[in-house]
């Protein structure tokens, strides 16, 4: 593939190890396109996936937000539906929105559903399991409190889970925000990851972690500087 002018005037030592701050910076830095970029991160974790005791998966919610207007569909019944557009949701219903998902609408970012419309939900697990919008209760986008979940998620509340290669990927935020704020959400992010570490994992859990941006460079994390520590 063929380097634009853009890529090879990004000047980083991609060999080196960077601290978060410093990984922060300089991405900030380097960007120059004209568009707000996102701060993405992947970890790899020293887990097999193919073992439901080692699946790690979960929620985190980012103390700066992500910077994303998140579009949220509640299916609820009656008065939860009311609670939900009060709260925040861009839509929130029932039959009509099963109707319009079976027909092939999906614009929306997240799905939260209360536990007694979860019958004809888990009909549409093949339209939504891969698009990741399934409700799930461990996520808690299966609830009574409906208000909750959405205020949450508007607030910041993001969902992840390791992929077949060991791999969590996850968006952290806007390289608009504040070297601070990216730092803060980074750690956030990273704390819970070493929280949900499963017992029957052995070895090394982080085994790398890297940050970039939308159309930045991958940047590595020192291990020893980051808020973790592996055994």
């Amino acid at each position: 593939m063929k380097l634009t002018k853009r890529v090879k005037s990004i000047k980083v030592d991609k060999a080196k190890e960077y601290s978060l701050a410093e990984a922060v910076k300089i991405l900030k830095n380097v960007s120059k396109v004209k568009f707000d970029e996102s701060l993405d991160c992947a970890i790899r974790l020293g887990v097999d996936p193919r073992h439901a005791d080692q699946m790690v998966r979960g929620t985190v919610s980012l103390p700066h937000g992500t910077g994303k207007q998140v579009s949220v569909l509640v299916i609820a019944k009656g008065a939860l539906a009311e609670d939900a557009l009060k709260a925040g949701a861009e839509y929130a219903g029932f039959e009509e929105y099963i109707e319009k998902i079976k027909g092939g609408w999906a614009d929306i970012d997240v799905i939260i559903a209360t536990p007694d419309t979860m019958a004809e939900v888990g009909k549409l697990g093949r339209t939504l399991g891969p698009k990741g919008l399934m409700p799930n209760p461990k996520s808690g986008t299966v609830t009574a409190d409906v208000a909750k979940a959405v205020k949450e998620v508007k607030a910041g509340k993001i969902e992840f889970r390791v992929e077949k290669a060991g791999i969590i990927h996850s968006t952290l935020g806007k390289l608009s925000f504040t070297e601070e704020q990216l730092v803060d959400n980074t750690k956030a992010f990273l704390q819970t990851i070493i929280k949900l570490r499963p017992a029957s994992a052995k070895g090394t859990y982080v085994k790398s972690l890297f940050l970039s941006s939308t159309m930045g460079p991958g940047l590595k994390i020192n291990k020893d500087e980051t808020v973790f520590v592996t055994k």
